[in-house]
């Protein structure tokens, strides 16, 4: 596993933890469909959320969100919505977890909710 692997893998933890904090069920990680893989499904009250996480070391390459691109949140969305039809799943919606700083120390952490609402 080479470097942005094991921050992806650290991000991905970092953002199941704080969603189960926030009362969410996590069903399922690193799930893939057709129109590609989505980072952390979970459930709060009835509702499912597919969830993308970006994270990042440093700023060097920008906040970890401005790689959220309408390119990913139309594959984003496209991959939600497959999972969401072959699982009978009518409510939904796709949020994105921020996640910066280093593995063993507490990160910085924002949640964007409903990220492809925008989308057309």
């Amino acid at each position: 596993m080479n470097h942005n692997q094991k921050i992806g893998k650290w991000g991905e933890q970092a953002a199941a933890d704080y969603l189960l904090a926030k009362g969410y069920q996590i069903l399922d990680k690193n799930t893939r469909t057709r129109a590609g893989e989505i980072d952390i499904i979970a459930t709060l009250e009835g509702l499912t959320v597919f969830v993308e996480v970006k994270a990042r070391t440093s700023r060097s390459f920008g906040l970890p969100e401005e790689a959220l691109t309408s390119r990913k949140l139309k594959h984003m969305r496209a991959a939600a919505g497959i999972y969401a039809a072959e699982h009978e799943i009518d409510t939904w919606q796709c949020d994105a977890i921020a996640i910066e700083g280093v593995p063993g120390q507490t990160p910085s952490i924002e949640h964007f909710e409903n990220v492809t609402s925008e989308l057309e």
